[in-house]
């Protein structure tokens, strides 16, 4: 060690965060064997703290702006001169971390793998992904750095990104089982969603010595297996739909499609006729369900019998011919 460098170890320094990274929360001054000399100048800016840890416990946090003095038991001189058994290092460690104090905004998140529930309606696997932002606020610095920094020399809001991003995917599966709502609610449904976590989050992180000043969650999307599962029960919602409308049940229309199907190839299906017991071929089995379904009763509605008519027709279970013929007997025997 040159002389000057021995003299320049030796005396007061001014120490300060600057310039203070963006991305930075919490950052320690790289001080040389953590020795802070006594008198030293600590400046504090304008959205800045600083936590002293002296001796391996932490002494103060200063969370006021401004210039302070250092005191420690590192005299000038003195101490590495007595410290030279010990490398010229003393026992009299003083870290300091600066820690920023201003509110972080706009952070987006994102679910890092879908949210996995079961559709409590629908009965079917859902994978969710949601994304949006937070903003965020260091409150108890001390608590932040015993509880979330521990021995790391900085805290960067990505790291602390990663902390909430961990939190949410249980939160989210835990609303929704709760609540029982169906994916088909999850876009009208998302400000109920938000208030919800942003509650849960609060609570979860002002334990930790942040407040999350606000949370909000932009929108979600399903992965292709559940978009594909969606269609299918789409589908058939549909021809539910139009199935009550002419006056069939689902499982009725299902029932006729797959026997127009089967009579129109009936060589493909050689045993369906003997599994139904009847003995009969797929194409009188066919006309013989057409006709139970198409003959009305006696105190039948003319429209509704009609309109039952129309959807085999639109279906394709009946042909137009089969139709006039069919709507011309029903309505000669009004």
């Amino acid at each position: 060690m040159s002389l000057f460098n021995f003299f320049k170890k030796q005396l007061s320094t001014v120490i300060s965060w600057n310039p203070q990274q963006t991305d930075m929360l919490l950052w320690k001054y790289p001080a040389k064997t953590d020795e802070i000399k006594n008198a030293s100048k600590l400046i504090v800016g304008p959205g800045q703290g600083c936590i002293l840890v002296y001796e391996g416990k932490i002494t103060d946090v200063l969370d006021q702006e401004g210039t302070y003095t250092i005191k420690t038991d590192n005299l000038p001189f003195i101490t590495t001169l007595l410290k030279v058994m010990q490398l010229m290092e003393s026992e009299h460690k003083v870290a300091l971390f600066f820690y920023r104090k201003a509110e972080v905004v706009n952070q987006s998140w994102g679910t890092s793998s879908p949210v996995k529930y079961v559709d409590p309606i629908y009965k079917i696997p859902v994978k969710m992904s949601a994304f949006g932002n937070f903003s965020y606020q260091m409150i108890n610095p001390h608590k932040v750095f015993a509880d979330l920094v521990g021995s790391t020399n900085e805290f960067t809001t990505e790291s602390f990104r990663d902390i909430v991003q961990s939190r949410i995917p249980s939160l989210l599966i835990s609303y929704l089982a709760n609540q029982k709502m169906s994916y088909t609610e999850i876009d009208t449904q998302l400000t109920s969603i938000m208030t919800e976590m942003r509650t849960q989050l609060i609570s979860e992180f002002e334990k930790l010595g942040v407040r999350i000043t606000d949370f909000r969650v932009e929108g979600n999307s399903f992965d292709a297996d559940t978009e594909e599962r969606i269609g299918r029960v789409a589908d058939v919602t549909i021809d539910a739909m139009a199935a009550a409308e002419g006056g069939l049940s689902y499982e009725q229309l299902e029932k006729l499609r797959a026997l127009r199907d089967a009579a129109r190839n009936e060589s493909g299906v050689a045993g369906a006729g003997a599994a139904l017991g009847a003995g009969l071929s797929m194409a009188n089995v066919f006309n013989k369900s057409i006709d139970e379904v198409t003959t009305p009763s006696r105190n039948a509605d003319p429209i509704a019998q009609l309109q039952k008519l129309k959807l085999l027709l639109d279906e394709s279970i009946i042909t137009q011919q089969e139709f006039d013929q069919k709507k011309k007997e029903y309505l000669e025997n009004l």
